[in-house]
């Protein structure tokens, strides 16, 4: 390896786990209405009919429940191993276009779907079976090397092995397919996690690389989430055994899916305050039950970002992990988090799987849906041959900038 590849992954190393797992987000100019007002902890399970751990429940059903009373804002956090909070100096954060909606405003109206699927909702602990068996941990380092490795989240969207994930999680994967880069990088399962899958990248936003790219230097990047997705796809085990149909979570890409009060499983593999080298923890996922505490937007008329709250996944690593709501659909992926020293004085955001469908549309010209009814080993190896590169080599540009100073 090249004198100058190495300085990149020692500059790389440098920023190790905090900038890889998650970005800061940007202090909000809030419009429209107030946060509601913190409870207690408790348990608000809905009841519900059982179905198998390893699938999402089936859409047809042969009555139509009836629309159930939203849920008070609630927050319980299910078998987690990770630390609840612990104290974190921040940077002081900047100001920001995300701007909160009012659904009584006259120049915006947002409008929650009625009785929005056939079936009724999951209890919350069948809902976490569901999510946890389709969360990933995307873990980063060096082939050789003893740098801090890179820690993430993601989630599985399809049997084939298709995962989201955040832009700033999946820039990694990018340098990570250059061979002449220093850097490894795998998809892990289970509690704790373990090696599972290779991957590689099926889609990344050209404008979220060409905007961000500066930022792999930073120890606390700042961002709003705009563009911050990416999909991933599996394409070996890591023990050589054929792949199968594997466990995902079901999406919904309707706007007004997931509302304000909406109570919603947040599932993640937080890393911040584990502590150590990564690769050598027992890293395990973390779920809470919350709720929709503000709804938020990038473009002034939908909905984009979500808020959640000061949960046990706003922490580093917790980047691209599951929204999913009581019917065990995903409608969001955790993306940036607001500055403070505990989780508790934090508060969560999510970008809605209704902005991800809207904006890959608008950067690919095909929605989510679309992507994913397509030949998807075609479409990576295209993406990967024609238009990787060149995105691969704005990051190394800027870290090498960096080195050269």
């Amino acid at each position: 390896m090249s004198p100058r590849l190495q300085q990149i992954v020692t500059n790389i190393g440098a920023v190790g786990i905090i900038v890889g797992a998650f970005l800061v987000l940007t202090h909000p100019q809030w419009v429209g209405f107030e946060q509601p007002a913190p409870t207690s902890p408790n348990s608000a399970e809905s009841p519900n009919s059982s179905q198998s751990a390893a699938t999402s429940p089936a859409v047809s059903s042969s009555t139509k429940s009836s629309k159930p009373k939203p849920a008070p804002p609630s927050r319980q956090e299910i078998a987690s191993s990770s630390p609840i909070s612990i104290p974190l100096k921040t940077s002081q954060p900047a100001s920001t276009v995300i701007a909160e909606i009012s659904t009584t405003t006259d120049s915006f109206l947002v409008a929650r779907i009625p009785d929005p699927y056939p079936f009724s909702p999951q209890s919350f602990t069948t809902i976490n079976e569901w999510a946890r068996v389709a969360l990933v941990n995307i873990l980063c380092g060096p082939r050789n090397g003893t740098f801090k490795p890179i820690s993430a989240s993601g989630v599985i969207i399809d049997p084939r092995g298709i995962i989201l994930t955040n832009a700033h999680a999946a820039q990694y994967l990018l340098l990570s397919s250059d061979p002449t880069v220093d850097l490894s990088c795998v998809i892990r399962t289970g509690s704790p996690a373990y090696p599972t899958w290779n991957a590689e990248i099926l889609y990344v936003p050209p404008s979220w690389v060409k905007e961000h790219a500066k930022d792999i230097n930073e120890a606390h990047p700042l961002g709003t989430g705009e563009h911050d997705y990416a999909l991933l796809r599996v394409t070996s085990t890591i023990n050589g055994q054929p792949l199968s149909a594997l466990p995902f979570v079901q999406i919904d890409t309707r706007e007004g899916i997931a509302f304000t009060d909406d109570q919603i499983l947040a599932a993640s593999y937080p890393a911040e305050f584990a502590g150590g080298i990564v690769t050598q923890l027992n890293l395990y996922p973390s779920s809470s039950v919350t709720s929709i505490k503000k709804m938020m937007t990038l473009s002034g008329n939908t909905i984009d970002v979500v808020s959640l709250g000061g949960i046990i996944g706003a922490q580093s690593g917790s980047s691209g992990g599951a929204v999913v709501n009581a019917w065990g659909r995903l409608v969001g992926i955790i993306s940036t988090t607001s500055e403070g020293t505990t989780t508790a004085d934090r508060d969560l955001h999510a970008i809605t799987l209704s902005y991800i469908d809207r904006d890959i549309a608008s950067e690919s010209g095909l929605n989510l849906s679309d992507i994913l009814n397509s030949d998807i080993a075609g479409r990576a190896y295209l993406f990967n041959a024609t238009i990787a590169p060149s995105l691969r080599q704005l990051i190394i540009d800027q870290i090498e900038g960096t080195a050269s100073r």
